[in-house]
């Protein structure tokens, strides 16, 4: 749905209802006139109370989804509507979007909020700030009226909010008090933000399901979740997958889940580097757990009999049908005590480091550099990509209109060369133009049916298969193209075609400048191998 017109089915079904209180719009992919219509429709209905947005703008670019949610949000503030859930989820808006939708965060149709649904947005560390103030400020606002504001449920998973950003989300969540589900998997915060989450939860006393899965806890942000668990009698869902607690954080668990949690019903520690001896506390921590159905310590590190021994131990106490599969688990650990110690002694240095550094780098503006489109994308800098000014989403559009489809992966190229790890305004930046460079560059692709022709660009600009081209050479350092890359293959625009193709040659083949990247190919192979 484009225009106005497009939307006419839509907004003559709204009309025509006298009491309507949901509308879902998932699947679609809506356009600022559709949306202007549709908001148009819902000035009548003051008793709307659901909306069920997720998924509506498939292929859109990010400079139309800020407008239309404005004119959304505006339908609702107009009916004066009290909204009970608001679902955005899948919505790959990033900051920009998030922006569209502040006044409504902020008014009085959402002080009667119950759930918010934000998950998989591309939100990053900009946008969970946004987002943080805009609660904190319907929060405020909200305390003097007849219905203060007090969410039950709030999701906002694979978002990209890293430390900053869960630090930011911490500090409203903590003054809530009402949550009974915080879901916030899947977005790279290391210790010092489930720290401050952590100590967040503890001041939601009802809170029933707490999901931190495939975040960077480690023993730290295990101990200070363990801490805090006295305070969560009402939990039924602890999920801390694949968030390397390893054993000592599984021992404090344990310990802190002993006694109480009668209502506890899913213990999530898969994938935790987690021995026997975590393994074997944890089972005993939960042997008065008469509502458990499902534990998961599945991909640890507790060898066959080890495996063996849980399953004994959960069958000895009455519950052999909550074990899940150990089929995935990574054997015994075979090196010896002091060398563990002093590998988790340095990842910790290590996470702290970086948290240092992104603090200190973070504060360094780059500077612009004016230059054309042309400039930019013969010889791209950091300042020359600043220097295209606000605009620059479209100016870069506007270069490769009927330009080949593999000019588009050139500009990716381009612009994600540019970025250092540690800048994240320059990642927000770069990821911004590139999710709209391949928007449109899939799109021109299905049109025309040369995705393959896509799909294999890919693999020439990152050296991954030579090009009959000789011109075509990639950058010497490839560590911001992949960066970028990583957080651009979660996304629904990108064909699963072109991720399995660019995840059997990365297994494969691996050039040079690839290999120096070190971790961020790490990370970029595990997102790959998530979408298999």
């Amino acid at each position: 749905m484009d225009t106005e017109a497009d939307a006419e089915e839509v907004t003559e079904a709204i009309s025509a209802r006298e009491t309507l209180t949901a509308l879902r719009l998932e699947g679609n992919t809506l356009g600022v006139g559709a949306a202007k219509a549709i908001a148009k429709s819902l000035e009548s209905h003051p008793e709307f109370k659901r909306a069920l947005w997720k998924d509506m703008f498939t292929g859109r670019l990010k400079s139309e989804i800020p407008e239309a949610m404005r004119f959304l949000s505006g339908g609702l503030i107009l009916a004066k509507a009290k909204l009970v859930e608001l679902d955005l989820s899948d919505n790959a808006f990033g900051p920009i979007g998030i922006e569209g939708v502040t006044g409504l965060l902020q008014s009085e149709t959402c002080y009667s909020l119950r759930e918010l649904r934000l998950n998989n947005n591309g939100l990053g560390i900009t946008g969970g700030k946004i987002l943080a103030k805009c609660l904190q400020e319907c929060l405020d606002l909200s305390s003097t009226s007849e219905t203060p504001f007090r969410l039950r449920v709030f999701v906002c998973g694979r978002n990209r909010l890293e430390n900053e950003g869960g630090k930011a989300i911490a500090a409203v969540l903590k003054g809530m008090g009402s949550l009974e589900e915080i879901q916030m998997p899947q977005n790279g915060i290391f210790h010092a933000g489930i720290t401050a989450l952590a100590d967040a939860s503890k001041y939601n006393r009802d809170l029933r399901h707490l999901n931190f899965n495939d975040n960077i806890c480690s023993e730290i942000g295990a101990v200070a979740i363990a801490d805090v668990l006295q305070h969560l009698q009402n939990l039924e869902v602890l999920n801390l997958g694949d968030c390397l607690v390893r054993t000592k954080g599984a021992l404090a668990l344990a310990e802190a889940l002993r006694d109480g949690h009668s209502k506890l019903k899913e213990l999530v520690l898969g994938f935790n580097e987690i021995d026997n001896e975590g393994a074997i506390k944890i089972v005993e921590s939960l042997e008065k757990k008469e509502l458990l159905t499902k534990l998961d310590l599945n991909g640890n590190q507790l060898g066959e009999e080890g495996c063996e021994l849980v399953k004994g131990m959960m069958k000895g106490i009455g519950k052999e049908d909550a074990i899940g599969s150990l089929s995935e688990d990574e054997g015994e650990n075979e090196d010896d005590e002091d060398e563990e110690e002093e590998d988790e002694d340095e990842n910790e240095i290590e996470e702290e480091e970086q948290d240092e550094e992104k603090s200190e780098t973070n504060e360094v503006v780059v500077p612009a550099v004016e230059c054309t489109t042309e400039e930019f994308l013969a010889e791209p800098t950091a300042g020359k990509l600043m220097g295209l000014g606000n605009d620059r989403v479209s100016r870069l559009l506007d270069h490769l209109s009927n330009k080949e489809i593999e000019s588009y992966v050139d500009a990716f190229i381009k612009v994600s060369s540019v970025v250092k790890s540690a800048n994240d305004h320059l990642i927000e930046i770069s990821s911004e133009c590139v999710d709209e460079i391949l928007v449109k560059g899939f799109r021109v692709a299905a049109e025309n049916g040369t995705t393959s022709i896509l799909s294999n660009s890919f693999l020439v600009h990152l050296g991954l298969i030579k090009s009959e081209d000789k011109k075509i050479k990639p950058p010497n350092d490839l560590s911001g193209c992949l960066l970028v890359l990583e957080r651009a293959v979660q996304q629904r625009y990108f064909p699963r075609e072109t991720r399995d193709v660019i995840r059997m040659f990365l297994s494969s083949r691996l050039s040079k400048s690839i290999e120096q990247t070190g971790m961020i190919k790490h990370q970029l192979m595990q997102t790959l191998y998530k979408f298999q």
